[in-house]
């Protein structure tokens, strides 16, 4: 058996592990860009969903940030269809409708997912794979080290989301894409471009790390982060419970989230400022441009007050102290 062969079995056992709980006439589809990863999984996927009696299509999300990338579409169209994947869908999408403030990548990849979120309710598809690998992960760990991420950040990307499902993130890019022949791969330009953190973490930081410690900085990464995956569900069961006791039902008059002081301050300080957060949160604040700044004030309704005034959070959240009561409430006009 070659190399490639046994890159296939370890590609090909990653998909089929992702798609045992579905049922025979099940719909999988892959979202596929043209790009060397994504293709390698949709002619592994093809396989493995032939072997599991599964049907399996693809949907082709277009950017249209580049010149000609209807063409590069049209090309992952017609690939994935000498797979075998049918139906296969292209959807165009409007990257500036989702733009936040957050950067082009995030733009992008919101509207991605909105895209593949539709496509999957109207073909009613039961599962959507994505060709992230276990560099994907660790890049994305240290990308978000550098933003004084909490556990529930730090834990990246999850092997499943709702319908989306990552059946690679145990497999390395250069196994996953020794599957695939090169002369069919599309490059993306951003790719190569240093204007996106994630191409220099990429380029520069994980190389330099990997030469300094070793060739385990990859999967330590990774492991770090289904470690912290673990951590967070559990603290977020604790503040699930804690939450039904500090904000009690039918407290929401004008719009007002009413939470208890006695309730909160029994708590320890990682399960208190959980529940601060999503407080702001179901008052409105925007959950991406709430920071640990933002919520350390909150919980200094609790530790240091002192009969302070008004803080202003995102969204026009405002926060006040009355008693035994913190009021997180969004203007109503």
């Amino acid at each position: 058996m070659t190399i490639a062969d046994d890159s296939r079995t370890v590609v090909r056992r990653a998909v089929r592990d992702a798609l045992g709980d579905l049922d025979p006439g099940d719909l999988v589809l892959v979202a596929c860009s043209g790009g060397a990863d994504s293709l390698a999984l949709a002619t592994a996927t093809a396989d493995v969903c032939a072997g599991l009696r599964l049907r399996a299509g693809a949907v082709i999300v277009d950017h249209g940030l580049q010149e000609e990338s209807d063409r590069v579409a049209a090309q992952a169209l017609e690939r994935c269809r000498e797979f075998g994947l049918d139906p296969v869908v292209v959807i165009r999408v409007d990257v500036a409708s989702f733009t936040t403030g957050a950067g082009l990548e995030a733009a992008a990849r919101d509207a991605r997912h909105a895209a593949l979120a539709e496509c999957a309710r109207e073909s009613s598809a039961k599962a959507v794979l994505l060709g992230h690998t276990i560099d994907d992960q660790a890049e994305t760990v240290l990308i978000r080290l550098t933003r004084g991420s909490g556990a529930r950040s730090l834990s990246a990307m999850a092997p499943r989301s709702g319908l989306l499902r990552r059946p690679l993130l145990g497999v390395s890019r250069a196994v996953l894409r020794s599957t695939i022949s090169p002369d069919i791969v599309w490059e993306d330009p951003h790719n190569g471009d240093d204007d996106f953190l994630r191409v220099r973490v990429r380029r520069d930081v994980l190389p330099v790390m990997t030469r300094a410690l070793g060739d385990s900085v990859v999967l330590g990464l990774a492991r770090t982060a289904e470690s912290l995956r673990a951590d967070a569900d559990a603290l977020d069961e604790w503040t699930d419970s804690a939450w039904s006791r500090c904000v009690p039902d039918g407290e929401f008059p004008d719009r007002d989230v009413v939470v208890a002081v006695d309730a909160l301050t029994s708590l320890p300080t990682a399960i208190r400022t959980r529940v601060l957060r999503r407080a702001a949160v179901s008052a409105g604040a925007p959950a991406g441009s709430l920071t640990r700044a933002h919520v350390v004030a909150m919980d200094e309704f609790l530790s240091h007050w002192h009969g302070q005034g008004p803080l202003s959070l995102p969204g026009g959240v405002t926060v006040t102290r009355k008693g035994g009561r913190i009021n997180v409430s969004r203007p109503t006009g």
